[in-house]
């Protein structure tokens, strides 16, 4: 126990015992490194208050993390992890904002028995508990009139200290000086969490605290808690498949406590998430990455899945030109592919990937071809010729393209991406084609039709156009032939 945390383990050990005991069986402990050590606030943090002695900060933050873990925090930084506290410009947040809650606080409208103080609600807790807990939220600190304060009012410098300081006597604050976290955004263990100096991400999500235990973050439970749902089920998915399945066979031979757990090395009897996706191997020297993107070479997140070509900062490249797109790709999707593949040929021979990537590539470019792509233009020119209003989500075209896409679509993409067959067919493809063909495409035309009979003819033949060049396609004649497949 380092002399600098012996009281905050004394106190807190009665206290909150269940931090200690977490803490004590940690790598942290055996080296070291305790509570001060972590909670270490600088002068200037906004967050910052002196606790016995010791100037400390609630929030941890990778900025703090990177003291130690410099590589890691670099690495995690450029990856679509850190990027995932995006959401909250996003179509998603729209939904639990606005059509699932109220941007605006409201009063409950009858008395909630045995609760008399629940009065001014916050409209957005559909956000705040669903979306933000897995993508972030913006950390914010209470105001003494009742609002925000947040890293847009802050303004924070590279070191992550407050450059807009007039807001500082706006931070609400208790007895002894601490400044007061808000409720609707902390806790928030969100892995794209958007912090008050200006770090982007939560370590913890992975790596709970407070013993950051490396057995746990292997496991496949770990990834669990956002990956799993009808938009992105990769955990179903990966308990459905071979690969899942070997896991909970043959996880008490996986040699999950080893120091340094390289597949080849200490376990090759089955993949978890991060096997694949992050920890290191013997082909690799042993190399761990904390940016899962440097194995993907398909983005399976939008509605028309794209290759994953990166720049320096991790952002997808959408260049068309080839010349071009190779000058700004930093990371090519095909040297991610290789480095996915390598940790496949620890179990596979090189036909086996290769067949493995050729059946995966046509099944994306066969959905975004049939549906992606078709989905996307006809909902596009009924914006372009306003046959749409502006909001989303008021009309029921928009709810169909929207489950087409961001939960069939990518369910049936991912359970390709990870060799789950019922996943990629009954609960992806089958929907798919279900939605387009009995609900995409007659609400389209009912739209038309009500639009040429309300003088906008023009409008409506124009949508009618683009849909009818989709159909005329060889992919989407089979209602006329009719074929059954062949016996053999």
């Amino acid at each position: 126990m380092p002399a600098t945390s012996k009281s905050c383990v004394e106190c807190h050990g009665k206290s909150s015992p269940g931090i200690i005991d977490h803490w004590k069986f940690s790598t942290h402990a055996r080296k070291g490194v305790g509570c001060v050590e972590c909670h270490l606030a600088q002068k200037g943090d906004v967050d910052g208050f002196t606790h016995y002695g010791h100037l400390i900060a609630t929030v941890v933050t990778p900025k703090d993390c990177g003291r130690c873990h410099e590589k890691e925090t670099t690495e995690f930084t450029h990856s679509h992890h850190a990027k995932a506290g995006n959401i909250l410009a996003s179509l998603d947040n729209f939904l639990t904002e606005t059509v699932e809650g109220s941007r605006t606080p409201f009063n409950p409208h009858s008395p909630t028995p045995g609760r008399p103080d629940i009065h001014e609600v916050n409209g957005m807790a559909s956000a705040a508990v669903g979306c933000q807990q897995c993508h972030g939220s913006k950390v914010a600190l209470l105001a003494k009139d009742g609002g925000k304060i947040t890293l847009d009012d802050l303004k924070p410098n590279d070191k992550g200290q407050p450059t807009n300081l007039d807001v500082l006597d706006r931070i609400a604050k208790t007895e002894d000086g601490r400044p007061k976290l808000h409720a609707d955004t902390w806790p928030n263990t969100g892995i794209g969490r958007l912090n008050l100096d200006g770090s982007l991400g939560s370590c913890s999500a992975c790596h709970s605290r407070h013993d950051f235990s490396p057995r746990r973050a292997r496991q496949p439970e770990n990834c669990g808690k956002c990956h799993l749902g009808p938009d992105h089920p990769q955990k179903e998915i990966y308990e459905e498949s071979k690969h899942g399945v070997a896991f909970r066979d043959l996880k008490d031979h996986m040699n999950l406590n080893a120091k340094d757990w390289v597949l080849g090395k200490d376990y090759s009897q089955a993949p978890t998430c991060a096997t694949c996706h992050m920890s290191g191997h013997s082909k690799n020297g042993g190399t761990i990455t904390h940016d899962p993107g440097q194995r993907i070479s398909w983005t399976n997140r939008p509605p028309v899945s794209a290759v994953l070509d990166t720049d320096k900062d991790g952002k997808l490249v959408t260049e068309a030109d080839p010349a071009k797109r190779r000058a700004l790709a930093t990371f090519s999707a095909e040297e991610k592919r290789t480095n996915m593949k390598q940790v496949c040929h620890h179990c596979h021979t090189p036909d086996y990937v290769n067949g493995f990537y050729k059946q995966y590539d046509d099944f994306i470019v066969n959905y975004n071809e049939k549906f992606g792509k078709p989905g996307q233009a006809i909902v596009a020119a009924m914006r372009k010729h306003e046959l749409l209003t502006k909001t989303e989500f008021d009309e029921e075209i928009e709810w169909t393209w929207f489950y087409l896409w961001h939960h069939e679509g990518r369910r049936a993409r991912h359970g390709a991406s990870m060799m789950a067959p019922d996943y990629a067919h009954w609960h992806g493809m089958f929907e798919v084609a279900e939605r387009f063909y009995m609900q995409l495409i007659p609400q389209a035309r009912e739209i038309t039709k009500h639009a040429a009979e309300s003088g906008r003819a023009d409008q409506a033949a124009a949508v009618n156009a683009v849909t009818d060049e989709i159909l005329a396609r060889p992919e989407h004649k089979w209602q006329e032939t009719g074929k059954k497949p062949d016996a053999k």
